[in-house]
């Protein structure tokens, strides 16, 4: 209930997101592949993650985070 809903986005997605916003994937914020929030989403190195989140104002909000290994 606390964790905001987190989903690994398809190549095609990412694709979209990175020309719609003209940027690179090295200029998304960052999320560790070992993050317990997205354990359940088999992500790799350079995957892209949608993260939704209840927003008091906005009614939803979304983030999105390039997957890196450290």
């Amino acid at each position: 209930m606390l964790i905001p809903k987190h989903a690994k986005l398809s190549e095609k997605e990412k694709a979209e997101l990175l020309e719609k916003y003209n940027i690179t994937l090295k200029e998304l914020p960052k999320i560790l592949k070992d993050d317990p929030a997205i354990a359940h989403l088999d992500v790799k190195n350079g995957d892209v993650v949608k993260i939704t989140r209840r927003s008091p104002t906005a009614g939803e909000a979304i983030f999105y985070r390039g997957v890196i290994n450290v």
